[in-house]
């Protein structure tokens, strides 16, 4: 980990910078910000009182745009998770203001130093966030999750909810949870175990703002965040096939790493001197990963690029959309706050699960939704790597001539990318007769802040 105390605010003005390269919006029109205000005041007359039920929000700490809500019952042998998704289709409806705006951002868009958000703070951080200040109005999905993982749609209403607690994953206590919390996610993760799915959660290189400036670091994922993700895919996945079944909605896909790459990746993995016996497949290796181990860690970045991205696609007949690192059908549901595509995936699920048609202004809007989705996850993805690239250069900036210790994660002809666990620098170097996971030794041989780049030398 690195601390960036920022006294010179270099990594402020570069923040602002970015902002301006991707022509981020810093606020609201003001008709969009009158339309909110009005939209909040919408009083829930279709929901079902659920204002008895025990739901409990679990998030980072400093969140308060609050998608999801969430208790567990049993039904014999079963488990029912009550899935309490924000009802923000109850205050945007197609084509007015908010929704326009929406379209044109597609989803909130995250730096260390604030967010673009989809909606306008007095929707997504008040009357729609699940805050655990007063009723609200949600969507929840009842999903059956079996002993051996199978989870089912057993139903959606529009409900009226007051959350318990918000709950951060840094400090949640079993106390404070479900009773069976662990379990559901015991099973969800059995299921993915029965599939053959390659979920690869490996550490993330973020960039966090801290109250002595920024970090940053390589972040392992915390247990519970794994827990409550297990709720979320339980959730997309019954959405999903309720929505197969149906012949309509909106899918996530993403392909299996080819031959090719998974070759590459054996070669990899002898060289992290990792032991991946010949007859398991990449999918039975990568559930034997623990992320918190240093060369595990750094191959399950690898395998990470070597999948690819995902993509949302709209329902084609004929077609089965998959998943390949769930190993199943799957949709984004769960976070309508942040994701243009997820209100729109409601909608259908609500008529789906009630035995009503898809209402046309939602049936008609999914290949255009997957054309926003696809290009605003192109957007934040870009922007996500320059914010770690600035951060790079700024620890950087005062140790040129300063030598590390390296591990090659990635090579090709025209560079290799190693990482510098001292400081949490993944960048460029050109190196010769290197595979992936022999230690190098690298200089720093220049810093561009204006440029968010890192010039690294290769010393031996």
């Amino acid at each position: 980990m690195r601390s960036l105390i920022d006294h010179s605010h270099i990594l402020d003005a570069g923040l602002a910078a970015i902002r301006e390269q991707y022509t981020l919006p810093t606020e609201f029109p003001a008709h969009v910000l009158a339309a909110a205000e009005v939209s909040v005041r919408r009083e829930p007359t279709e929901h079902v009182d659920r204002t008895d039920w025990p739901f409990v929000t679990l998030d980072p700490a400093s969140s308060t745009d609050l998608d999801q809500a969430f208790t567990i019952t049993r039904s014999g042998n079963d488990l029912l998770l009550h899935y309490a998704i924000a009802d923000v289709g109850w205050f945007v409806q197609p084509g007015d203001a908010i929704d326009t705006e929406a379209w044109q951002r597609g989803t909130t868009m995250y730096l260390p130093d604030g967010k673009t958000s989809l909606y306008p703070p007095v929707l997504s951080e008040g009357a729609a966030s699940l805050l655990p200040d007063g009723p609200r109005p949600a969507v929840v999905f009842h999903v059956r999750v079996s002993d051996d993982g199978a989870t089912t749609l057993d139903g959606a209403e529009r409900s009226l909810v007051r959350s318990r607690a918000k709950l951060a994953y840094d400090t949640v206590t079993a106390a404070e949870l479900p009773a069976d919390f662990d379990e559901l996610a015991r099973r969800v993760h059995a299921g993915e175990l029965a599939r053959g799915a390659a979920r690869i959660d490996p550490p993330e290189q973020v960039v966090e703002r801290t109250e002595h400036g920024y970090e940053l670091q390589f972040r392992p994922r915390l247990p519970s965040e794994d827990h409550n993700a297990a709720m979320s895919l339980a959730a997309n996945m019954a959405v999903a096939q309720a929505m197969l079944q149906a012949g309509t909605g909106l899918f996530r896909v993403m392909a299996a790493p080819d031959e090719r790459a998974v070759r590459r990746l054996r070669n990899i993995a002898r060289a992290f001197g990792l032991q991946w016996p010949t007859d398991l497949t990449l999918d039975q290796f990568a559930r034997t990963l623990d992320g918190a181990q240093p060369a595990q860690g750094a191959f399950m970045l690898a395998v990470r690029r070597a999948g690819g991205g995902a993509d949302y696609v709209p329902y084609e007949a004929g077609v089965t959309p998959w998943h390949a690192a769930m190993a199943a059908t799957y949709a984004h549901a769960t976070a309508p706050l942040r994701r243009l595509a997820d209100r729109y995936v409601i909608e259908a699920t609500l008529a789906i699960a009630n035995g009503a048609a898809v209402p046309a202004t939602i049936a008609g809007s999914f290949a255009s939704v997957a054309d926003v989705m696809n290009k605003a996850d192109t957007v934040g993805s870009r922007l996500e790597r320059e914010v770690v690239e600035l951060a790079e250069a700024v620890v950087l900036r005062d140790r040129i001539g300063h030598t590390f210790d390296a591990v090659v994660i990635d090579d090709d002809p025209d560079s290799t990318t190693v990482a510098i666990a001292e400081v949490a620098v993944i960048a460029k170097v050109h190196a010769r007769g290197v595979i992936p996971g022999d230690e190098l030794r690298v200089k720093v041989a220049g810093v561009d802040i204006d440029r968010r780049k890192v010039e690294l030398q290769r010393v031996s």
